[in-house]
């Protein structure tokens, strides 16, 4: 089903609701974003070298009670819609109302600030391309010196994998455990970001797809996707061209949450982002390219339409003459009064038709 018109633009644009925050002071708690879930919770992965607790709450406080200053405290809530929960969260843990605000606003653009002690980081997520739609989400981060906190809009995320390694024991196997906060950060940033190769990966096929479709038998189907296509490319270089500024910010050592030996690690995530902005470019202009064949397939199905009907007509020019000439009404005409007069006529306008199609041939115009 096709969207409205306005509510496409609206994604494109990144606007939601805007008069619900109109008049309102700075830092105003209001959540801004369509409620993904009717589900909220407060999940917790406390972690050291040595073991790993895992807590999971509908209330923010006995989660909260879990935590413990020496070791690495991953707090995972899910539902932004729920303010109540974010604000008793972000009074624990002292964030600056601006930064909350930004958490509960589902359409920011993806950056990096850093608030006293603390590192806020926001980026888009992407599950999957249903047809020619992009499924996404907002995540963003809060790294403290021992915590990092992760707001998500729905339960389900792409992390389970990660979670499934912090549980594993053994030699060798708990290389994240033996990390500081700061790592924890970068390993979910990275598995965001890989998430785009699979999304572009789906999108070349796509485009493929189409492309196949614009050489063969292009409809007006073919047309509509296409600029479907090219509005979700629109939001995905929406979404990463601010996220190579951000994280050219934490490349550059200017956090100091962020450690020396961590930093390589963002080096390499910031090398995937200019990689996937590069593919994104070059699918921008390959759809472009399929607007273009598009129109000049249709164009070309009508000039032979109009190739074969001027053909026909200009064949049947002679047919015409030869029929009007012994048409008229004359008194002395030879021809009419001739035993073969009629056989003649159709031999003549047979042989004409032949002749003429053997010349149009020989100049390879049929």
């Amino acid at each position: 089903m096709q969207l409205p018109r306005i509510n496409r633009l609206t994604k494109l644009i990144g606007i939601k609701n805007p008069k619900a925050k109109a008049g309102m002071p700075p830092g105003t708690l209001i959540f801004m974003g369509d409620k993904l879930t009717e589900k909220s919770q407060v999940d917790l992965i406390s972690y050291n070298s040595g073991d790993i607790i895992e807590f999971c709450s509908k209330s923010s406080e006995d989660v909260l009670e879990q935590l413990s200053p020496d070791r690495v405290n991953w707090v995972n809530i899910d539902g932004l819609h729920n303010v109540k929960l974010i604000e008793e969260i972000g009074e624990h843990f002292k964030l600056h109302p601006l930064l909350m605000e930004d958490v509960l606003n589902t359409e920011h653009r993806p950056k990096a600030e850093e608030y006293e002690h603390q590192i806020f980081f926001t980026l888009k997520t992407l599950y999957n391309l249903t047809d020619v739609d992009i499924t996404y989400e907002q995540i963003s981060f809060v790294l403290g010196k021992d915590y990092l906190l992760s707001f998500q809009e729905k339960e389900g995320d792409l992390f389970e994998g990660f979670r499934d390694r912090l549980r594993q024991t053994g030699p060798g196997k708990n290389r994240a455990r033996s990390r500081s906060a700061d790592y924890l950060f970068y390993r979910l940033v990275d598995t965001i970001v890989d998430s785009y190769y699979i999304i572009l990966e789906k999108v070349g096929e796509r485009i493929d797809v189409l492309e196949d479709e614009v050489y063969d038998e292009p409809t007006k189907k073919t047309l509509h996707d296409i600029q479907q296509l090219k509005r979700e490319l629109i939001f995905l270089r929406k979404t990463v061209y601010p996220l190579r500024e951000a994280l050219s910010k934490i490349t550059k050592g200017e956090y100091h949450l962020i450690k020396k030996d961590t930093l390589p690690f963002f080096s390499d995530v910031y090398d995937h982002t200019i990689h996937v902005i590069e593919t994104l470019e070059t699918y921008r202009d390959l759809v472009t390219n399929l607007t273009d064949m598009y129109m000049t397939s249709i164009s070309n199905k009508m000039n032979e339409v109009m190739k074969v009907l001027t053909i026909m007509a200009t064949i049947f020019i002679p047919l015409t003459f030869i029929a009007g000439v012994y048409g008229m009404n004359f008194q002395h005409m030879p021809e009419l009064n001739w035993k073969y007069g009629y056989p003649a006529v159709w031999g003549i306008m047979i042989a004409t038709s032949i002749a003429m199609i053997i010349y149009f041939k020989r100049k390879k115009w049929l």
